[in-house]
C-alpha cells in the first residue's frame, strides 16, 4: 500500500480515485489534475501553516513575506530575537505571536525535532505537533499533507475543503461528520481526494494561490 505520494505517482493516484468515484473524474475533466502542492518539512513551513489559520492564503503569505524581510531565513532563534511589536508589524496577531514563540521555543529546547518527523507514522507526528500550543488537528494535517505528502488525511476542519465537497455532492447541508464518513471510501488516498476537492474549489472561485 502506498502511504505517501510524489510527482511520480500523484496523477496515477488521481486516476485511481477517478475510476472508483465519478465525482473525481468530473473534477479532472473540468479542471485537469491538481498541482502537486509541496512545502519543505521545515520550521518555516510550520510558521507558514500557523499564519494560515483562519485567514486567507493571501493574508498569510503577506505575513510570511514580512517576516522574511525582517529576518531573512526564518529560524527559531531569529524569531525569538524579535519583540512582540516587531512581530505585530509583520501582520501577526497577538494570539499567533504566542503560537509562533511556543513553536520556536519547542524547537530550540529540543522538544520538537522537525527533521525527524518523517521517520514517524502519521499518528505519532500528530501527537508530537499537537503538544505545542497553537497546533491542532488542522495544522498537523496540513503539515502531513503538504510537507510529508502522507496519503490518507482529510481535514474536515478546513472550510474550503468542506465547501467544495458540499458543492460537488450538491448538498449544502452535508455535515462535517457525514463528510468524514464519506471520505472513508477514498482510503487510503484521502489526501489525494482532498487535493482534488481543493483544486476544484480554487478553479471554481478563480482564486490565485500565491
Amino acid at each position: 500500500m502506498i502511504n505517501h505520494f510524489d510527482k511520480n505517482n500523484f496523477e496515477f493516484l488521481c486516476r485511481q480515485l477517478a475510476k472508483r468515484d465519478a465525482l473525481f473524474q468530473s473534477i479532472i475533466s473540468q479542471y485537469g489534475y491538481p498541482p502537486l502542492w509541496s512545502r519543505e518539512p521545515s520550521f518555516e513551513t510550520l510558521v507558514h501553516i500557523i499564519l494560515e489559520q483562519q485567514v486567507s492564503l493571501a493574508s498569510a503569505r503577506a505575513a510570511l513575506v514580512k517576516l522574511k524581510e525582517k529576518m531573512g531565513d526564518i529560524t527559531p532563534n531569529k524569531l525569538l530575537g524579535l519583540s512582540d511589536e516587531e512581530l505585530k508589524s509583520c501582520y501577526c496577531s497577538r494570539q499567533k505571536i504566542g503560537y509562533l514563540q511556543h513553536l520556536a521555543n519547542a524547537v530550540t529546547e529540543g522538544h520538537l525535532v522537525i527533521e525527524s518527523l518523517s521517520n514517524l507514522d502519521d499518528e505519532n507526528i500528530r501527537q508530537q505537533l499537537k503538544k505545542i500550543k497553537g497546533i491542532g488537528d488542522w495544522t498537523a494535517d496540513v503539515f502531513l499533507m503538504m510537507a510529508l505528502h502522507r496519503s490518507n488525511l482529510f481535514p474536515v476542519g478546513d472550510i474550503a475543503l468542506v465547501n467544495s465537497v458540499r458543492h460537488e455532492m450538491k448538498d449544502k447541508d452535508l455535515s462535517k461528520e457525514a463528510i468524514l464518513l464519506l471520505s472513508k471510501k477514498w482510503e487510503p488516498y484521502r489526501t489525494v481526494a482532498a487535493f482534488l476537492f481543493w483544486h476544484a474549489y480554487i478553479q471554481r472561485k478563480g482564486i490565485v494561490v500565491p
